[in-house]
């Protein structure tokens, strides 16, 4: 190695560490499900975003291992050349159906759709206004693109108008598009969506909402935009098939020629080789089902609202969520680490979310009970928080 990269790593990795800003990263011994195995401990799992229980579920495995068994692990190939199976024909369906729109588009992880969709779409004589909090990969899809990126204040309807009326009034911007998360991962809160579509439609903006942590959890399962009965008005519906469908990948769904000019112009869909058989299937019944049946869904918000009462009647800061993602909100960095750890050598894995996922000051435990907890494990959970919390001086 260089003698400048060992430095610059050795200095930097010390800085973290010291500031308790380092993350380790612990392998599970075994499914991701509401009981885990760490280092040989079994443990109460509240860091899943496996929503609705579906990475495990029986119905999944087992359509997955029948499609191996006739198509093979992989693809084979990008979707341009022949790696476009039946399959994925079939899930692009299903998707469409589920959001509500004329089209969708699949891709190899959320990450991408943001990676693709933006960059494919907008360029240097765009302008972006983005929610100050949306996530890491709508950030880089923004630079990405070579937009002008405008952030507006967190959920802050009166900035958003003003900045857009800016934006458009200049005159420097073919387009303008105005992104957010449809739910905020890390505090739990919903997109003012309907604010945002008057907004749009005051100053002609281009919607794009990531709705990866409300398809399957908001709107009855069917997500933000669909809670909101919004799915005509929304330009790009973007998604994730990790967390409530509980697989891998991701989608765009909108119009027809949207999804036809991803097609063609947005390079993760171009030149990465299409997602596994195996998954495919899997991620099309697990779409299936949520469209069939909320079960899993109000099951899902049963635990949620269990876990968060529990939490805050103990005395717990749990912050403004309105959704079944329940941040314990610490403060400090350090403290943060040492709760977290204090929790997993007690029985619960809920692991420390500090900067640069949040502002500094700001560090918590991210709680994400699933419709998998029973509320026996959900009373053990507390119990330990209520231990830890009291030991550490969290709550009185």
């Amino acid at each position: 190695m260089s003698n400048v990269l060992n430095t610059f790593l050795d200095e930097n990795l010390h800085a973290l560490h010291s500031q308790g800003l380092y993350n380790e990263i612990d392998p599970v011994e075994g499914a991701n499900g509401p009981i885990i195995q760490v280092a040989g401990k079994q443990l109460i799992n509240l860091s899943s975003n496996n929503y609705l229980g579906l990475a495990t579920n029986d119905e999944l495995k087992k359509i997955a291992q029948d499609t191996i068994a006739s198509y093979g692990v992989g693809a084979g190939a990008v979707r341009t050349i022949n790696g476009t199976l039946d399959l994925h024909v079939k899930l692009e369906e299903t998707l469409a159906k589920f959001k509500g729109t004329e089209a969708a588009i699949s891709y190899q992880s959320g990450f991408n759709c943001n990676m693709a969709a933006i960059s494919a779409v907008m360029d240097k004589n765009d302008a972006i206004l983005s929610d100050a909090l949306n996530h890491a990969s709508i950030i880089d899809g923004c630079r990405l693109s070579k937009a002008k990126i405008i952030p507006f204040a967190h959920a802050d309807m009166d900035d958003l108008r003003a900045k857009a009326k800016q934006a458009k009034e200049s005159g420097l911007y073919n387009k303008v598009m105005v992104i957010t998360d449809g739910v905020f991962s890390m505090d739990g809160d919903i997109a003012k969506l309907p604010e945002i579509v008057e907004i749009a439609k005051e100053f002609d903006l281009i919607t794009y909402v990531d709705d990866a942590h409300g398809s399957g959890v908001t709107g009855k399962g069917a997500g933000t935009v669909k809670h909101f009965g919004l799915q005509n008005e929304i330009d790009f519906q973007i998604g994730t098939l990790s967390k409530a469908i509980g697989v891998v990948g991701g989608y765009v769904a909108g119009k027809k020629n949207l999804i036809d000019w991803l097609k063609v112009r947005s390079r993760p869909f171009l030149f990465s080789t299409a997602l596994p058989p195996g998954d495919v299937a899997a991620i099309t019944l697990a779409v299936e089902m949520i469209m069939e049946s909320t079960e899993l869904h109000d099951k899902l918000w049963e635990n949620g609202d269990y876990l968060k009462n529990g939490l805050k009647e103990l005395g717990f800061n749990i912050g403004e969520s309105e959704t079944p993602i329940t941040p314990c909100i610490i403060g400090e960095e350090k403290l943060t680490q040492q709760f977290s750890k204090r929790l997993l050598e007690e029985g619960v894995y809920a692991k420390a979310i500090v900067f640069p996922t949040v502002p500094k000051g700001t560090g918590r435990v991210r709680n994400m009970p699933t419709a998998a907890h029973t509320k026996e494990m959900l009373d053990d959970a507390l119990a330990i928080y209520e231990k830890v919390g009291r030991e550490l001086g969290v709550i009185k």
